[in-house]
């Protein structure tokens, strides 16, 4: 028994099997959520304005001329589009099963047709006019063309490759003589080769052009992308440059962390952080402003930054704080850190090149003013380009914004000249993610950019190893020859200070570094002892003396609660504070010749003495030292993610076509005659019936909530109203679409 043949794109999707309609949500996710009830939902669905417009946003210069050559001949066979594109039958066929997959056309007995709504969305393809009645047909079309003057061949010419419509001055009013071109075109038009579209315009109707193109619908096709000019790099020193790129973006990302861990900045009230804060922090980690920027932005996608209101007290201030999630995160693995915060970016909604002036006003980084979700389409865009290319190419930005012209020939007309400028931003970020090393993608970035899943493991081997050592020298400084980890920076961070940054970095050993150390409890020896175990060079003497004198003025002066007391066995110290007019809001009053007494809490006198350098220490509640920890700022791990764009994977289309095959089969059952009442189905019935001049029978809500069934005749159907008539009834009437309930075809 054969199948029958397809009368709509409905019958098409029946006739697929299981893993065909799993390909097809996977190709248009939107397709798939929510899941259509059945295949005629789905259908509908498909033949939507919106949804039929991302599709096409997905094709390229290739596929686009092949849907136009298939409304040209539909019903289209493999060879009328090879001929209308100027290739091959094999390269047609290719390109038409594509568009076929993707549901943007199906298969009737005849040959490839397209769904009304896909012809009202292309338009006029290849800028070809309407089909006219009036143009001679066969050889008298050749003859028409050929007896044609001069005249008449330059207008046609201009009007050959589009536009098809042309202006036209009527006869002068005064009644002398006409221009040569108004005369030439009412003779065109007098022999059906041109037709009037109004008093002032004329066009060129379709036959007429594809007999003066010699039957091609392209001046130029583009069934192949256009070459790309560029340099092949050796891949391993393209891995070797992302490696150590990565490198640097997981020692930035934690020091952002350990930074703002202990120093949290505020959060504004509009949201984001303060322009000076950005700027303070670029300054400590010795980069950009624009690459911070971007780093914030990735952590923060990533879950390694979060707001933390102190539990929504009204007294608390909000500041940006790492979350919970950045100590496990700096556990990982190198390659695992990397590819957290690169998936981070490559699938944010937030732009970072839009941090600064702007002109509705300054953008902050980390407020929802960087929220421009077509920024990761590009990015996507962009990168899927370069992974096209053999491996190490590193093309130009123009070489690749050409390729991404044909690639993604509808996102990049909407997006104009700021393509470039998208282009050459997504390619610095690129740069700094360590997707790519000097231009060309890298193996990880290659895997990330797939969805492989094995970019860890392959980025993992690139990142040079960290060290455990540094070098003492004897000016008070230490040099670390890579990247330090675990304990040696933890001890590095908390007794000096990064003097500069790059393959090697310089820390520089101060009173108030060292201090910090003290502050927690460190006695001298025990620091001088932890130094010598990670220095290669041993501890010099200017460190060991700077030590041991930071040491012997260290915790001279002790903090109490009075609200504070500050008391002091060197009375000369004592003197010099009382009268030191940095500390004139502390309000001291002597109580004793070595004590000190204020009214301000003890917590903010020791920050204050702190910042003057004086090294005080806390007296606990029983007189004794009390040492009190860094304290490190976490932010509650957010409630929900930020937001992520997934498609549909193949688990999820399995389900989505096992819900469809049973609603399509409930829809088939004996017991079911009611028509459909998906509002999406409902919509698109009544379209093609106004296009199509059929009845339908519909189940339509009143004031009261009752539902009244009706005969429509559908005559248009736009701003949610419906224009039919009812019955045998001869008067329009105006229904609302979101009242009609049910809708099913008139027997």
């Amino acid at each position: 028994m054969t199948e029958p043949t397809p009368r709509s794109l409905a019958d098409d999707l029946r006739g697929r099997d299981d893993q065909q309609l799993a390909a097809l949500l996977q190709a248009r996710p939107d397709l798939a959520r929510p899941s259509p009830a059945d295949l005629t939902a789905l259908a509908a669905r498909a033949t939507t304005r919106a949804s039929i417009q991302r599709a096409l946003d997905g094709l390229d210069l290739a596929h686009l001329q092949a849907l136009e050559a298939l409304l040209v001949a539909a019903p289209a066979g493999d060879e009328e589009v090879a001929g209308l594109l100027g290739t091959d039958a094999p390269t047609a066929h290719r390109l038409l099963t594509r568009l076929h997959d993707l549901a943007l056309c199906w298969r009737s007995a005849e040959g490839l047709r397209a769904p009304r709504p896909v012809v009202e969305v292309v338009g006029e393809p290849g800028g070809l006019g309407p089909l006219a009645p009036t143009v001679p047909e066969g050889t008298d079309l050749d003859e028409a063309l050929d007896a044609l003057a001069e005249r008449h061949r330059n207008l046609l010419a201009a009007l050959t490759w589009g536009p098809a419509r042309g202006a036209v001055a009527t006869a002068p009013a005064d009644g002398s003589p006409a221009s040569p071109m108004v005369t030439a075109a009412r003779e065109l038009l007098e022999a059906g080769l041109l037709v009037r579209e109004d008093d002032e315009h004329v066009v060129l109707p379709r036959q007429v052009a594809l007999r003066l193109r010699e039957g091609r619908l392209h001046r130029r096709s583009a069934v192949e992308p256009p070459p790309v000019e560029h340099p092949v790099l050796d891949p391993e020193v393209v891995d070797a440059a992302a490696g150590g790129r990565a490198a640097d973006l997981i020692v930035l990302a934690t020091e952002i962390v350990d930074e703002w861990g202990a120093h949290p900045p505020r959060v504004l009230r509009s949201g984001g952080l303060a322009a000076r804060d950005l700027s303070r922090l670029a300054a400590h980690l010795e980069t950009g402003p624009e690459e911070v920027a971007w780093l914030l932005e990735s952590a923060h996608a990533a879950g390694l930054l979060a707001v933390d209101d102190g539990g929504h007290r009204s007294e608390a201030q909000a500041v940006w704080a790492p979350t919970s999630a950045a100590d496990a995160w700096m556990d990982e693995e190198v390659g695992g850190r990397w590819a957290t915060l690169a998936t981070a970016w490559w699938s944010m909604s937030a732009a970072p090149s839009l941090v600064g002036s702007s002109e509705s006003g300054r953008v902050n980084v980390l407020s929802t003013q960087t929220s421009f979700p077509p920024g990761r389409q590009r990015r996507h865009d962009v990168l899927r380009a370069l992974g096209a290319l053999p491996d190490g190419a590193a093309p130009t930005a123009d070489d690749l914004a050409g390729l991404l012209r044909w690639r993604h020939p509808l996102r990049a007309a909407r997006s104009g000249g700021e393509l470039g400028v998208g282009l050459g931003t997504v390619l610095r970020e690129a740069e700094w993610a360590g997707l790519t090393g000097r231009g060309a993608l890298s193996t990880p970035g290659r895997e990330l950019v797939l969805g492989t899943g094995g970019a860890p493991a392959a980025m993992t081997p690139l990142v040079p190893p960290s060290v455990d050592h540094v070098l003492l020298q004897a000016d008070l400084t230490a040099i670390a020859p890579g990247r330090l980890d675990g304990p040696a920076r933890a001890l590095m961070r908390l007794s000096s200070d990064v003097e500069s940054r790059g393959g090697a970095t310089v820390h520089r050993f101060t009173d108030e570094s060292v201090r910090r150390a003290l502050d927690l409890g460190w006695p001298a020896d025990r620091l001088l002892e932890e130094l010598a175990g990670v220095s290669r060079t041993g501890v010099p003497q200017p460190l060991d003396y700077l030590v041991r004198d930071v040491a012997r003025r260290h915790g001279l002066a002790r903090v109490g609660a009075c609200a504070s007391y500050l008391r002091c066995d060197d009375v000369a110290l004592l003197d010099r504070v009382e009268r030191d007019r940095a500390l004139g809001m502390v309000q001291w009053r002597r109580v004793a010749p070595t004590v000190l007494v204020s009214p301000v809490p003890a917590t903010t006198v020791l920050d204050l003495l702190r910042e003057e350098q004086y090294g005080p220490v806390t007296d606990g509640a029983d007189g004794g030292l009390e040492l009190v920890g860094a304290t490190l700022r976490r932010a509650p791990r957010p409630s929900s993610p930020p937001v992520r764009v997934s498609g549909v994977d193949p688990v999820v289309s399995a389900q989505v076509v096992a819900v469809m095959r049973s609603g399509d089969g409930n829809r088939h059952a004996p017991t079911s005659g009611e028509g459909s009442s998906d509002p999406v189905v409902v919509a698109a019935a009544m379209r093609e019936a106004a296009a199509d001049g059929q009845a339908l029978w519909i189940g339509y809500a009143d004031d009261v909530g009752g539902v009244a069934t009706h005969l429509l005749r559908p005559l248009a159907v736009e701003g949610g109203r419906v224009r039919a008539t009812v019955g045998e009834a001869d008067v329009a009437r105006t229904f609302l679409l979101h009242r009609i309930t049910r809708v099913r075809p008139a027997d």
